[in-house]
């Protein structure tokens, strides 16, 4: 079967340590951060999108033989791509217009002087969309859900508009040059300042300051709360307050908890000043999905706080209260005269929709929070309902401003608009995202966290929780929580945007939209991982108040749209089966559509949550990852590369048990021939013999970690399995994408397998050795019997320090024992296995400094590719041998073989040099 396009770089060639390296590093970056303009799940990380945008733009040099005839040439052209890569996928380098120019120079190259146009169809947080309007090209993004669409109109259709605006408020113009949406970020720290003035005008009452042991007034941090029921103990109905801790400081010198006692059959508490606070069991009354009572101890089970919940006999009790100091919180006791003041109405208008009834992501129901205005203290709603309103006046001041400053009025925001009422449309949307932010942590499903000392934000996991102490934070505060923090991250995030060619946003069903002329990357719903629609009504009901005026269309629903949400949904679905049929037809449509309308001259890129779940007990993958697969195949794709992305690092790849798995799978996908040939198992099964030991071999030698090959080992195997029509089986059935990956599966174990007989007889016989027995005794006769079988004897085996025989046991050294000091120029024996257990060990021991000075001297003894080819397959064997320690260890070392061998070189070159000038001296001497 002939090609007939040219392959892209995705499709042969990543850097991808380097690129791991980056989306693992913008974890720890927030400001500016596009993630930070609003919350949003399952983002995929910005250099992680850049890199795959470029490369699957950019073609490989190999499909240039015009201009790179030899494999020398494309090798260094390919080097060449990959260190532009390398630098683009900088967070410092985000916007360096210079970089930027190189990039899109080389897109232009591979698409006949074209930037191709882009579209994410599943838009989501807005990473793909974001970073392909970043790279110059002309971005679209489209979804179903309305917060998804809000987002990315924020990120990519809205800076345009206005890119080098200069900001409209009273004192504003204060730089003869704004760059990109400086002026807009501007505007938004005015205005949501103003709010935030005005707000404190008209409800600071309900936020009083608090008096400290000096009294100094203090402004207060957050109010700590538990909820509370009666004790089910009829003898002694105390009400019992629900707290997972009693600990509000454990920071060394400056501990704080709460002091509970019952007196008077009433709870109080005091807040106490040292690190004698309770311990274990002692701490707290409700762990473990168990409760007690803090009077005698009687139990509450879950079904009682249910049934009390449900009843509304649930109650609340003020705990402690937090306040700012002059070095760090202060830590005070509950008063009266603030639970009181707590003690308001709600107000009158608030989100009343009631919460889906979804027991795996939402607990709150089961407690009687059935609505989401259950989720707010009333002080809270009264707070979310002044600042929501507070948007609407905002914008009618920013609209008044624009005018006074010289705009057009012009049409508003939602229909095009980019005069006067679009840019006042434009501050009041970002401002409603701050209040929407707010609502993160202003919340009764926040809590406070005793070691950082702040507020958390409700959706620390992907789920509405049931949280029985909570944090009401103070919005006017200073501190964690305050509402021009909100502003802040707001303002940092649209600054950073690059606010270059016009995006384009649409709020339309995946399976309905038009493609025609675009090119495709996105990143799709996860099967059943994350029920999207129904987490995002938590903001949405506080946007829709916020907007309806702006967007009337766009939140014009009273809840986000569900019914053609693309999640195998079991509550909504009649089950697990009708959740999985509507998913895999609703999958299968999309990717159909996308192969006949798309521009396919570049390949679709589409990126899978490979979660460890998706890890069934035989080694294969389970129903998410089939599905992805088995829609893609059969919308008539060709799986062409799969790339294992991850945004950890290091040890975090196998700190959970054998959680050896990437955040995610990148798949490059082309259209399959229409002409595509069937093929038997047996001849689909002589293919992969033939093509993946070559693949698995590039693999081995580029920047992949032994971690990821498996995965990675899938690109190749199943780009054989998806480019026939169809691959039958022995008994005329056709194979399903399962099996396929089994047999995937078992050839990479006989390739790698077959490395063996390229290593010397040693380490064949402790490979052999180690697959049956580990590091485990077995009987010395065994021992003998195997050595001889790879011509070699036990006495060799134990002049080389690596095996040990003697009173009729015989076993391996472990890399304990091989991790002392160790010469590999005086070592009388070297095979491959010792220098591979042992730089092993040491790396784990000494770190990779150590390593790296070892390796050159090593490396004249075996290879380094020989030592780096081992440590890829005695990964492989631990992970059959679910041996964590062992897969860690190895995997350690190969990961880092990049940077070892980097070290390595500047090492032996130092010695060099030092040798050269010994040398030089004993000659004049």
């Amino acid at each position: 079967m002939t090609e007939t396009y040219k392959k892209k770089l995705i499709e042969t060639s990543l850097p991808l340590e380097a690129i791991n390296a980056a989306s693992a590093r913008e974890k720890s970056i927030r400001h500016g951060h596009p993630s930070t303009l609003h919350l949003y799940w399952a983002r995929r990380p910005l250099a992680t999108a850049r890199a795959v945008l470029f490369a699957q733009l950019v073609d490989d040099p190999a499909s240039r033989p015009e201009e790179f005839p030899t494999v020398a040439e494309q090798d260094a052209e390919r080097a060449r791509l990959h260190a532009l890569l390398q630098k683009l996928i900088v967070w410092e380098n985000s916007n360096d217009e210079s970089i930027l120019r190189q990039a899109q120079k080389e897109i232009r190259k591979s698409n006949n002087g074209e930037l191709p146009k882009i579209l994410d169809p599943f838009a989501g947080g807005g990473s793909i969309p974001l970073e392909a309007q970043r790279l110059g090209l002309q971005s679209q993004a489209s979804d179903l859900n309305p917060l998804a669409v809000l987002i990315n109109k924020a990120l990519i259709e809205i800076p345009p508009k206005f890119s080098g605006a200069r900001p409209v408020h009273d004192g504003g113009n204060e730089q003869n040059h704004y760059q990109r949406a400086e002026g807009l970020a501007e505007d938004i720290r005015f205005y949501g300042r103003w709010m935030r003035n005005e707000a404190q005008r008209r409800i600071g009452h309900l936020y009083p300051t608090i008096k400290d042991s000096d009294g100094i007034e203090r402004t207060v941090i957050a109010w700590v709360w538990a909820r509370t029921v009666k004790s089910p103990n009829p003898a002694y109905p105390i009400e019992t307050p629900l707290v997972r801790s009693w600990w509000l400081s454990k920071r060394k010198g400056k501990e704080a908890w709460i002091q509970a006692s019952v007196q008077d059959g009433q709870v109080r508490y005091k807040v106490q000043h040292n690190a004698e606070g309770p311990t274990g069991n002692n701490d707290g009354t409700r762990t473990n999905r168990k409760a007690f009572s803090i009077s005698d101890g009687t139990p509450i089970s879950t079904d009682y706080l249910k049934s009390e919940g449900t009843a509304g006999r649930m109650g609340t009790h003020l705990i402690a209260i937090i306040a700012e100091g002059n070095r760090g919180r202060i830590y005070l006791s509950p008063t009266d005269e603030h639970e009181q003041i707590a003690n308001i109405e709600q107000p009158q208008s608030v989100p009343d929709q009631e919460l889906p009834l979804d027991p795996r992501n939402i607990w709150t129901p089961a407690y009687g929070l059935t609505q989401f205005s259950d989720l707010f203290t009333p002080r809270q709603l009264v707070a979310l309902t002044t600042l929501s309103e507070l948007v609407e006046e905002a914008r009618q001041r920013v609209l008044n401003a624009a005018l006074a400053a010289g705009m057009e009025r012009g049409e508003p925001l939602e229909t095009g608009g980019e005069g006067a009422l679009a840019y006042a449309d434009t501050i009041a949307t970002y401002l409603a995202l701050a209040v929407s932010r707010q609502t993160d942590r202003l919340s009764s499903l926040a809590s406070w966290q005793s070691i950082g000392e702040k507020v958390r934000n409700v959706f620390a996991r992907q789920a509405i929780p049931m949280v029985w102490d909570y944090a009401e934070a103070n919005p006017f505060s200073s501190s964690s929580g305050n509402f021009l923090g909100q502003i802040d991250w707001v303002a940092k995030s649209v600054r950073h945007t690059p606010a270059l060619v016009p995006g384009k946003v649409m709020q339309v069903s995946a399976s309905e939209r038009d493609y025609s002329g675009l090119v495709v990357s996105t990143d799709p719903p996860y099967y059943d991982n994350i029920g999207y629609s129904d987490l995002s009504d938590y903001f949405y009901v506080w946007l829709r108040q916020a907007l309806g005026g702006v967007y009337p269309e766009l939140v014009g629903t009273m809840l986000t749209p569900k019914a053609d949400e693309l999640v195998a949904n079991p509550y909504r679905h009649d089950g697990k089966d009708g959740a999985q049929k509507f998913f895999i037809n609703g999958f299968n449509s999309v990717f159909a559509r996308i192969c006949r309308q798309a521009n396919t001259s570049i390949p679709m890129t589409v990126y899978y949550a490979y979660k460890q779940q998706d890890s069934g007990e035989d080694g294969t993958a389970s129903t998410g990852w089939h599905t992805l697969l088995d829609g893609l195949i059969a919308g008539g794709w060709e799986i062409t590369a799969t790339w294992p992305v991850r945004s950890e690092r290091g040890g975090r790849m196998l700190s959970v048990g054998t959680n050896a798995l990437a955040s995610s799978i990148v798949l490059a996908c082309r259209p399959r021939p229409a002409q595509a040939p069937a093929t038997t198992r047996r001849a689909f099964s002589t293919a992969l013999k033939a093509e993946l030991p070559e693949a698995l071999r590039t693999l081995i030698q580029g920047v992949i970690a032994p971690v990821d090959l498996a995965q990675a080992a899938i690109g190749p195997g199943i780009a054989v399995f998806s480019r026939y029509a169809k691959v039958r089986n022995a008994d005329g059935t056709d194979m399903s994408v399962k099996d396929a990956l089994q047999l995937i599966n078992a050839t990479l174990d006989e390739v790698l397998d077959e490395q063996e007989s390229e290593f010397d007889s040693a380490t064949r016989f402790c490979v052999k050795w180690y697959r049956q027995y580990g590091w485990g005794n077995e009987n010395s006769g065994i021992a003998d019997q195997l050595a001889r079988a790879y011509g070699i004897s036990i006495g060799a085996l134990e002049r080389g320090e690596i095996f040990e025989a003697k009173g009729g046991k015989a076993r391996l050294l472990s890399p304990e024992q091989l991790s002392g000091t160790w010469d590999p120029i005086a070592d009388d024996s070297v095979s491959v296995w010792e220098a591979t257990v042992r730089l092993a060990a040491i790396m784990k021991k000494d770190g990779i400094e150590k390593t790296a000075q070892l390796l050159p001297a090593a490396a004249e003894r075996v290879g380094t590719e020989s030592i780096k080819e081992l440590g890829f397959l005695l990964f492989h064997e631990a992970e059959k041998k679910k041996d964590t320690r062992d897969a860690v260890l190895f995997n350690a070392l190969v990961s880092a073989w990049s940077e070892l061998t980097d070290k390595a070189r500047t090492y032996a070159a130092s010695v060099a040099v030092v040798q050269q000038e010994f040398d030089f001296t004993e000659g004049e001497n």
